[in-house]
Formats: structure tokens, sequence, C-alpha cells
């Protein structure tokens, strides 16, 4: 396989441009020839082709062109349904080099949703990724209550009748306008329109503009300490906050280098190849990286676990000096310099892990066990916490400003953070959202009078002034009893035993708990194996088997023994099939869709609570 190019240069020590479009400017006059965007041909031996910061600015400004020739204009929404492929990202830059909004929709859209998202931002241009994305939108095209009028089609062949996205690079520099068009965003302009995944109810258009953007980005750069012009591995869909910001946003403001991968699956193999400085996952991303290198490590020799589990601890030992904001004596840190050389960094380099910096979470509360079991290798997972309506991050652990393992940290430069008298998080800052979008083009805001946005998430500041998440205000289960109940706190204590992939706990006005389990489909095998259970491969198969049921009875009894009595999970049912976004579990940012897992199993939740 080709190997993926490097990033070498520094960045300047020019005040920070205020737009987009200025970032984009200053990259091509100052950092032309570094590397900005990479992306890998089909199969997994395809080439890489890439392109430069001048390059960019060539091709953003040819696509500005053709999207101008289109009747596209300032302040005019275009709606995008590609995976992380090359013409979503540029796609996305050039439309807001010519003033309009780009917003991305996610791969997972139903037709309704996609009709409530055209008519909310009065979209009439579409650019999709190929022929099963135009059979999802053409009702939307046809629909005469509906302003959208046109599709673009990015794969070549797929376009059945559509415009060709090849087409938009072959408009003439001038057509439709002039070049002094381009450009001239101002800060309060807005930048995107995020729509949140419909968790719970009807997705919000969240207006964000480039001065909100622009403030996240110099925030997040006061807590992060990375290496110039850094290499970021995006796979999260660009409907995602959290890659609009480290997948476009950042990357522009500190001109790095961008490595698409269009499958969420393939990111391992990519990892593997680029060898990044920073990896950022959500936490089940962070799950099923460790159920695999767990599942590993149960088939190693007695003799050879033992030497690791040996560095583990050493490592460990090492981080909560960090935590505690010590310097590591002097013994600690040689022990900890050899078992990393000898032991832990090998192992991380067959992952690609072994250049990480920085490593990050978001999105839903981590579990303390992934936290821990990836302190094991030094790599300490800088969880965060933030809403699309904060512009992602609002609050984060930073060894530049301290961490403390299981909370979020503190809140960046951009917001300020309090938590009301009903424990919910409130934020107010540079960095919050404009308002939700309407449908005749104003923004209806959500912030108090003293501009304070009440998040729904609920938790406590401790005395240094770090954010600990409990859950959700509308999750948090209310027992018969009255007694409160936070579902993540039991899930995550559920799946600390490997076998558990996932798990949802119900109760809300039962007497008591019970859950919904899931196999972890990549520790599966690994468990099957050393306990010398035949499996066929497929870890649905197992669900039924009577040690497996008897291991996670134990999981599930080991789980309550660390939970107070109303917390505890009475009854289970073990599930057979992983949940995801496909299936409409998960929403595509892998978060939990509880009411629609509770409707598409009602009769086994009803079931639990029988005899």
């Amino acid at each position: 396989m080709t190997s993926a190019p490097r990033t070498t240069g520094e960045l300047s020590d020019a005040p920070a441009p205020r737009t987009l479009p200025e970032l984009l400017a200053r990259n091509a006059r100052e950092h032309s020839a570094l590397p900005a965007l990479s992306w890998q041909s089909a199969g997994p031996d395809g080439d890489w082709t890439t392109l430069d910061w001048a390059e960019v600015h060539t091709r953003t400004r040819r696509l500005a062109a053709g999207f101008r020739s289109l009747g596209v204009g300032r302040g005019d929404h275009v709606l995008l349904m590609m995976s992380n492929r090359a013409e979503h990202w540029l796609a996305d830059l050039a439309l807001v080099r010519l003033g309009a909004v780009p917003v991305s929709v996610y791969g997972t859209a139903a037709p309704e949703q996609i009709s409530h998202i055209a008519h909310n931002c009065g979209a009439r241009l579409a650019v999709v990724e190929g022929a099963s994305q135009v059979a999802v939108w053409e009702p939307s095209v046809a629909d005469p209550g509906i302003p959208l009028e046109r599709l673009v089609v990015a794969e070549e062949g797929e376009e059945g009748g559509h415009l060709p996205f090849a087409a938009l690079l072959d408009a003439p520099a001038g057509e439709g306008g002039e070049d002094g068009e381009l450009d001239t965003a101002r800060p309060e302009d807005p930048l995107t329109v995020v729509y949140t995944s419909g968790t719970s109810g009807e997705p919000k258009g969240v207006v964000l503009t480039h001065a909100q953007v622009m403030a996240n980005a110099l925030a997040l750069d006061a807590v992060v300490e990375l290496p110039p012009h850094v290499e970021h591995i995006c796979y999260l869909p660009f409907a995602h906050i959290a890659e609009r910001m480290l997948g476009i946003y950042l990357p522009c403001h500190r001109a790095s280098h961008v490595y698409l991968c269009p499958d969420p699956a393939g990111v391992a193999a990519v990892v593997r190849t680029v060898r990044p400085a920073q990896f950022f996952g959500v936490p089940r991303i962070w799950e099923k990286l460790s159920a695999g290198v767990r599942g590993i490590l149960s088939l190693m020799p007695a003799e050879k676990r033992a030497v690791i589990d040996d560095a583990f601890e050493t490592a460990r030992e090492h981080v909560a000096c960090r935590e505690r904001g010590e310097e590591p004596p002097a013994e600690l840190e040689k022990r900890y310099a050899r078992v990393r050389e000898e032991v832990l960094l090998p192992m991380l380099a067959a992952g690609g892990l072994d250049r990480v910096t920085w490593s990050a979470s978001a999105s839903a509360p981590m579990s303390a066990d992934v936290v821990r079991f990836w302190a094991g290798f030094g790599i300490v997972i800088m969880d965060a916490w933030g809403l699309t309506e904060t512009t992602g991050v609002a609050t984060s652990n930073s060894p530049k400003g301290g961490f403390r393992l299981g909370s979020v940290g503190r809140p960046v430069e951009s917001v300020e953070v309090r938590v009301a008298d009903d424990g919910e998080i409130m934020v107010r800052g540079a960095s919050v959202f404009s308002g939700y979008l309407q449908p005749d083009g104003s923004t209806r805001s959500a912030l108090d009078e003293d501009g304070w946005l009440a998040t729904g998430d609920i938790g406590r500041l401790d005395q240094d002034g770090y954010l600990w998440l409990t859950d959700r205000k509308k999750e948090m289960i209310i027992t018969s009893t009255g007694k409160n109940v936070s579902p993540a706190l039991v899930e995550n204590a559920l799946k600390e035993h490997p076998l558990i992939g996932q798990a949802m706990v119900h109760g809300d006005h039962h007497s008591y708990l019970v859950a919904l389990l899931v196999l972890d489909a990549e520790a599966v095998p690994a468990w099957a194996a050393a306990h010398g259970v035949e499996t066929t491969g497929d870890p649905s198969a197992l669900v039924g088997h009577p040690e497996v049921l008897a291991e996670v009875d134990r999981a599930v009894a080991a789980a309550n023994s660390r939970l107070n009595r109303t917390e505890q999970v009475k009854r289970y049912e073990l599930l057979a099939r992983e949940w995801g976004p496909a299936t409409g579990e998960l929403t595509p940012s892998l978060k939990m869709r509880r009411r629609v897992i509770r409707e598409m199993y009602a009769d086994r939740l009803t079931r639990l609570y029988e005899n």
C-alpha cells in the first residue's frame, strides 16, 4: 500500500483570521505546499491522493463557481448527504466561500426527515452520493410543498438523470457572477446549520456563525497540546458537530492534514497506516477497540500476560501521578520509560497508536473501566463534553490545565458553566449558538434573559472546577418509589464485563430496573476460545449457550454489587443482534435512541416485569 504522506512545518504567529474563508486564504498563502486533504482509492490497498492547501483553495474556487452557476448565492442553504469523501469536504468549503450555508444530513436519514430538513431550511439544492441516496431524496424533489428542486450526484454513472458533481468543476470562474463575490463572509454570518440527530423528537437546526466556530477553535487550542499541522482521521459523519469541528474547521484553523475515512468500519486500518498523533473516538469506538485488544490478551500465555499486566500497572501509576498534578518520582519515570519502550509501544504500534499524544472522547458518558484500560497503555482519554448548541466542546480535560479521569474536564475559555438547583448544567459564552432555524429564515433563541442555555444534561462541579456528568435530564429513570436513577451509571457498570458490549436499562414508574444486554461481537470469539466453548463464528449463536448465560449472570451480579439497591438490575434479556444506526437503535454518532429501543423491544421489556 502507498504510505500516507507526512506533515511538516510551523504555524505563523499572525493574528487568527475571523472567518473560514480568511483561514483558507491564509493557508493558501502561508502553507501552500503543506498537505491538507488525503483520501484513498477503493480497496484496502488503494493509493492515497493528496491535495495541498494551494490546491484546496483552487479547487474550492472552481466549485464555488459551479454552485454559483446553479443559482446558489449568499445566505442560501445547500444540503449535503455524502460519506466522508473529498466531494463532501470540498463542497462544504466552496459553499462557505460563496457565502452560502452548507447543511450536512446524516446518511441514515429517512425521506420524512429529509423533507422536514429541506422545508425547515428552504434548501433548493442537494448534493448526494449515489443512486441509493437519489432514491431517498427524489420524493422530496417531486413534492411541490418542499422547496428542493435539484440534485447533484457525486458518484460517476449513478446520476439517474440528475447533475453530475464533475459538472460543477467545469463552470467558468466568472459564470453567474464575479470572483469579488467570494470570501466576503462576516464573523456574524451563519457558517453552517447542524441538525440535531433526533434522539428524541424532530431534528432542530442549530445555527452556528463564523464567530462562534472561531471562538471554539481558539478555546480548544488553549487546552490541547499537538504538533503543528497534526494529522486527523476523519470518520464520524460531517452532520455531527464533533466531525465538523475536528474534520473541517480545526484543520482549516491549524492548517493541518485531514485523512478521509468514508466507512467507520475501516478506521482501524487507516489508523495503522497514518499512525496519528491525535485520535478522537466516541465512547462506543473506544469500547470496541478495548474489547478487541482484551480478546487478544485473553489468548496469551499466562507468563506473557503477567509481563503485560505489570506494564499496565506501571503505566496506570504514572498516569495517576499526572492526574494529581505531581511529577512522577525518578524511579517510576525510569520504570515507565522501560515498560513503555519494551512492552507498551510495540503493542500500540500493531494498532497504529504508538504516536498518539492526544486522545479524546465526547458525546456520551465514558465507562470508567474503559478509561482505566487505556491508561494501562499510558493513553489518557481526555474526556470532553458539549452540545451541538455549544459548537461542540464546552468542557475538556487537558494535560496543560489538568485532568480528572471520569470527569469531562473544566470549561474552555469560550464559555461559562454553572449547575442549576435541580442539577441541570447551564452554559453561556462566545461559542454558544445563535438559535434554532425557523422556516421563515429567522432564528429562535433558546437562551434565558441572562444568556444561559439549559443543556438538558445533569451534573456537578467539584471544588476544583471539574464537571462530572450524571445523565440526561429527560433520560433519568424515576421508579415507582420516587427514586431517581441514572441509566448511564448502571449501563456503564454492566459494560465493564468484556462480554457485554451494549446495555439499556429500563424502569420508569416500575419498582425495579430491568435491562436489555447485547453481546460484544469482538470479545465473544476470544472468550469462547479461552473457555472451550465451540462457536460457528457467529456471536449471536451463543446467546442461549448455558456457559455464556452463566457468565452474563455473574457480570450482572458483579455490577449490582457496586450499585445501590435502587440502581440494581433485577432481570435482563440477552439479545443476539448488535444495535447500530442502520437498524435505528443508535444515532449516527453512536448514541442510544432510548425511545426507539423501548418501542422496538416493548414486548420483551413487558415480559421482564411479568411473573
